[in-house]
């Protein structure tokens, strides 16, 4: 049929003209696709009353005139009706080592929000973050705006309760409200939010919630993430069985920094989140029950445990948990004798994935082990603040995707020598020759000097990078602090050997 059809002329004919009918159809759906129709002038209005009310110290709404509406700052519209579609005007200030506090004052948009952005009836982004709206209520209107699907209110400076209207959103998967001076005594809003995949409450005062927080969240069966960092919950309100377990879709979980959560028998329901990938559970008071359950979490790719006030041995969790690749187990007190069971446990994995150790504040006091050397992944590793002595390996060389090696920290305020590592040996070139990547290194030793650079004076590092941070010999009380320092054109390197 079709060799048929290509060779009959008139079947020809026919086939070109449906060709050029199919290119036409194209081309007007191309056309209607990248015309964007003007500014509703209902939404313009809005949006102007909506600046009226503002305090733009940094003119960052000086874009807001004329008539299109749709190319100001921070707004966004449908491009085939012109209905107003986003509303992004977190606070894009950015910290560095020029950080100016007039700049970053004048960064913020302050004053009331005003109930005209409900003529936005399409609007379905609004993102106000990291502004300062000076302590006012989170407003109930918002609850009106029906086709959010993204609302981020976060350190915004809002206060009081948070209203319970916000469970009119019922399109939105993504509520991110953490403010310091939020509250709330009921979450039954959340039940509402049944498409809800981002939760993030930090910082809100949820210790009035009872029980009853945990059942609310259980009713969100697409929930990925959940940060509930900071929210005042204790142990009486953890129950410590729920049945049926409906979050089990859960990615992310941040409980960090409820101190008193789980000082009781941890909850078993919790080790049947089989899913999570991510785990902060720092600052919280936690046993070394915890940790024997916690190798049944074998998709865990990111586990932070800093200050969970942990005892005894350094736990040998990596044989188990082969996906982690960052680890912080800082601000505990371990047994500083565990640190080589603890590396050991890398070799039952098949393959090694570990890109950030942390084991700062440890409590250790044993040397770094030659099996250092087999975290060929690692990027960051920090050992300060320990009581580790002894020689540093010629294996740390091997580990050539290093950016930042911590071995010890500087003391300008204070000095503990319960928290400082007392290096020895001799380092040479071959402890640093493949660390190509590494950008900030620190270590110190203590009088007399015990720990020697053994380089040729005018060895030349390989290219660590501009940033490197490093080799400057300062007498700082009680101990000197040695550095490297690369300058932008890589010269001699001056190592202090005395």
């Amino acid at each position: 049929m079709d060799l048929y059809v290509f060779c009959n002329p008139h079947s020809r004919l026919t086939v070109r003209f449906l060709l050029l009918l199919y290119f036409a159809s194209w081309c007007l759906n191309t056309v209607s696709v990248i015309t964007v129709k003007s500014c509703m002038e209902e939404e313009r209005r809005a949006l102007l009353t909506f600046k009226q009310h503002r305090t733009d110290l940094n003119d960052r709404l000086s874009s807001w005139v004329g008539h299109e509406c749709c190319g100001w700052r921070g707004i966004s519209c449908n491009n085939r009706t012109g209905h107003v579609s986003k509303l992004d005007l977190r606070n894009t200030y950015t910290f560095s080592e020029e950080w100016n506090y007039t700049r970053y004052d004048q960064s913020f948009l302050r004053g009331k929000l005003n109930p005209s952005l409900l003529a936005l009836k399409h609007l379905s982004y609004l993102d106000l973050s990291s502004n300062d709206f000076q302590g006012i209520h989170i407003p109930n209107f918002i609850g009106q705006l029906t086709n959010l699907r993204y609302l981020n209110l976060s350190y915004s400076n809002f206060s009081g309760e948070i209203p319970p209207s916000l469970g009119n959103l019922s399109n939105l998967n993504y509520i991110d409200l953490a403010n310091y001076d939020v509250s709330s005594k009921n979450l039954n809003w959340l039940s509402h939010l049944s498409s809800l995949k981002y939760l993030n409450l930090g910082g809100a005062n949820l210790s009035s919630t009872g029980v009853s927080w945990l059942h609310h969240v259980n009713m969100l069966p697409s929930l990925l993430e959940l940060h509930l960092s900071d929210c005042h919950l204790d142990g009486n309100q953890l129950p410590r069985s729920l049945d049926p377990i409906n979050f089990t879709s859960l990615l992310v979980l941040d409980m960090s920094y409820n101190y008193y959560l789980f000082n009781s028998s941890f909850p078993s329901w919790f080790f049947n989140l089989s899913n999570l990938v991510e785990l902060d559970l720092s600052g919280n008071l936690l046993s070394a029950s915890f940790l024997n359950n916690l190798t049944s979490l074998k998709s865990l790719e990111h586990l932070d445990l800093y200050g969970c006030e942990l005892h005894g041995q350094l736990p040998k969790l990596v044989g188990n948990l082969c996906k982690l690749k960052s680890l912080n187990l800082g601000g505990n007190n371990f047994d500083g004798a565990g640190i080589s069971k603890f590396m050991s446990g890398f070799s039952n994995c098949s393959y090694n994935r570990m890109e950030s150790l942390d084991l700062s504040y440890c409590g250790l006091g044993s040397e770094i082990p030659d099996s250092i050397g087999n975290l060929s992944s690692l990027k960051t590793l920090a050992l300060y603040g320990n009581r580790m002595n002894g020689s540093i390996p010629e294996s740390l060389g091997q580990l050539s995707q290093l950016v930042d090696l911590y071995l010890s920290w500087d003391s300008w305020s204070s000095y503990d020598y319960n928290h400082t590592n007392r290096w020895r040996g001799i380092l040479t070139e071959s402890h640093f020759i493949n660390l190509t990547r590494l950008k900030s290194f620190k270590v110190s030793t203590e009088r007399p000097m015990s720990l020697i650079f053994n380089m040729a004076y005018d060895w030349i590092p390989p290219p660590l990078g501009y940033n490197t941070r490093g080799l400057v010999h300062d007498d700082i009380f009680p101990s000197p602090q040695i550095r490297f320092n690369l300058q932008p054109n890589p010269g001699k390197a001056s190592i202090p050997t005395q």
